[in-house]
């Protein structure tokens, strides 16, 4: 029986590289405005499957901010042995309403 398998011979990750990611992206547009969503990812190391949590404050627009955390997605590689991940959800309450965002992170930024 032969069991399915992935090359990931081209992935370059050591399990001690502690590394984050930042991140920026627009949120949706509700009454009338949109924030940006930005930021740097919590620190982990560098294994397969790996997440990272993040949180912080919309930019000021519309006479207001909100709030926003989240966990990201799993890594995904690229050709070069880097990777991103997958961000998405929705601000807290703040003037009535929320935004939804979602974006990816920029890749990975290792940490001394």
């Amino acid at each position: 029986m032969k069991l399915h398998g992935h090359d990931v011979t081209h992935i370059k990750w050591r399990s001690n590289d502690v590394h984050v990611h930042q991140y920026s992206t627009q949120t949706t547009v509700n009454a009338g405005h949109s924030h940006m969503v930005q930021g740097v990812t919590s620190r982990v190391n560098n294994t397969m499957g790996h997440v990272h949590t993040y949180q912080g404050t919309t930019t000021f627009d519309d006479g207001h901010v909100h709030q926003f955390s989240g966990t990201t997605g799993p890594p995904i590689y690229t050709g070069d042995g880097t990777h991103y991940h997958m961000i998405s959800g929705t601000t807290t309450v703040s003037g009535g309403h929320t935004h939804q965002y979602s974006g990816r992170t920029g890749e990975n930024v290792s940490e001394p």
